[in-house]
């Protein structure tokens, strides 16, 4: 069964991954750039207030993570007509997610925000911003649904399409909404919020009107909408559950984080949210292959096939190195072009050097550590996934708040926590995946 974990099958399905999340992060760098030309307040300000937005999304993407996991076993057993019934009840479920957590934060973020921002500009800019980008809390879920039923048949080409449908309509109404091009409203940070979520309904438009003119629907009895099975959504919230709480505290972990850089300035918090897009351009390549492992270990398992899966996590990591290799020549060799696309401060540039080639020593450790994790996780262990990150994440703010708030250490240092986080999320993922006992995890 090798053939299946081939490197020519491994880039099949990671392939399109990547060129869509290629697209996907040139919405958020557009998003950066476009608003570091307002000003530092502004580029601080909407980085916040997105990530405080995407902590949400991701939260609710976790419970679609399951579903593409329990989607690649299925996909793996051939047992295509269950796909739907859980297709169906991930609808089931992110629907009223959404309207409850979009009500959460219309009524509770702006008294949030006051409460942990220092910053009186930056706290009116987050505001401004978040109001309009919530409103894409909707899409998201329905389009992270359509993503985990692609990814999980390993028909990822489809996705390149989406998300450069999601890109080029963003980048247009970026240029138009922010500044008042083309006869547009320049409405600021509001106009790369409103962006933002019109791009996203264009590209989950076309992804529905796609499935249904190109899946054979019956195949994989997509939308019967059959009656709810109470043991269809619990299996699902057996997987995806952990997963929502894993990524709740991944993205939480990187928004204290932020807090804890606003302590430290506004000049600072600036250059950080430099420094987290590009971060983002760097992780494309791992987050498509990440995702390909997910779903490869869960297809693996479903056919019985549990002696091949720590070869193919190697194989993947292989693959994941020599991209992220290439990928950090960009910032090795033009470090100073690469951030003058943020900013034309040539002082700010300087600054954000150095932390810039901390990060790049950090992909490194990255590359290898996400996929073995992103491996517990497609054993369907999601439990066990969950605790590794909880323990790994409660260390990495503990030494964040130590190195930045108690040693007052300087940024380029804050941000070499990230090596404490990769080293203890790698380790603790090959020794369950070699020693661990997930071949019989039952989902």
């Amino acid at each position: 069964m090798l053939q299946n974990i081939s490197y020519k099958k491994i880039w099949k399905v990671a392939l399109p991954i990547i060129i869509s999340g290629v697209a996907q992060n040139v919405v958020t760098v557009t998003d950066t750039i476009f608003l570091g030309k307002l000003g530092n307040i502004e580029l601080g300000a909407a980085g916040n207030a997105g990530i405080l937005y995407f902590l949400l999304v991701l939260t609710g993407m976790g419970f679609t993570t399951g579903v593409q996991i329990i989607i690649g076993r299925r996909n793996g057993e051939e047992n295509y007509s269950q796909i739907g019934k859980v297709f169906d009840h991930c609808i089931y479920f992110i629907v009223p997610l959404s309207i409850l957590l979009f009500t959460i934060v219309k009524i509770f973020a702006p008294l949030f925000l006051e409460s942990i921002t220092q910053s009186t500009n930056i706290l009116e800019v987050a505001i401004d911003f978040l109001n309009y980008r919530i409103y894409g809390l909707f899409i998201a879920f329905l389009l992270g649904a359509f993503i985990a039923f692609y990814v999980g048949t390993t028909q990822t080409k489809i996705l390149i399409y989406v998300t450069l449908i999601m890109m080029l309509v963003n980048v247009f109404l970026d240029y138009s909404l922010i500044f008042g091009n083309f006869g547009f409203p320049e409405m600021g940070v509001k106009g790369a919020a409103l962006a933002s979520v019109v791009s996203e309904i264009c590209a989950l438009t076309f992804l529905i009107l796609f499935t249904v003119k190109k899946i054979d629907l019956n195949k994989y009895q997509l939308f019967k909408f059959s009656k709810f099975d109470k043991a269809i959504l619990k299996r699902i919230t057996k997987v995806g559950g952990p997963v929502m709480l894993q990524n709740f505290l991944s993205i939480s972990s990187w928004f204290i984080f932020f807090m804890i850089i606003e302590k430290l300035g506004e000049r600072e918090l600036a250059i950080s949210h430099i420094i987290r897009s590009i971060y983002m351009v760097l992780m494309i390549p791992l987050f498509g292959f990440s995702s390909a492992t997910n779903t490869l270990v869960s297809n693996l398992i479903g056919q019985g096939n549990q002696s091949a899966v720590l070869t193919l996590i190697k194989r993947i990591t292989f693959l994941s190195l020599i991209c992220t290799t290439f990928a950090l020549l960009f910032n090795i060799f033009l470090p100073t072009q690469i951030i003058g696309f943020y900013t034309s401060d040539t002082v700010l540039i300087h600054e954000t050097i150095q932390t810039l080639n901390v990060i790049s020593g950090t992909m490194f450790s990255f590359a290898i550590a996400f996929i073995f994790f992103n491996g517990v996780s497609g054993t369907g262990n999601t439990q066990f996934a969950l605790l590794i990150e909880f323990i790994t994440i409660s260390i990495y703010l503990a030494a964040t708040y130590y190195i930045a708030i108690v040693l007052e250490s300087s940024l380029p240092i804050v941000w070499c926590s990230e090596f404490i986080y990769f080293a203890l999320l790698g380790s603790m993922s090959f020794i369950y995946l070699k020693w661990g006992n997930w071949g019989k995890t039952n989902i």
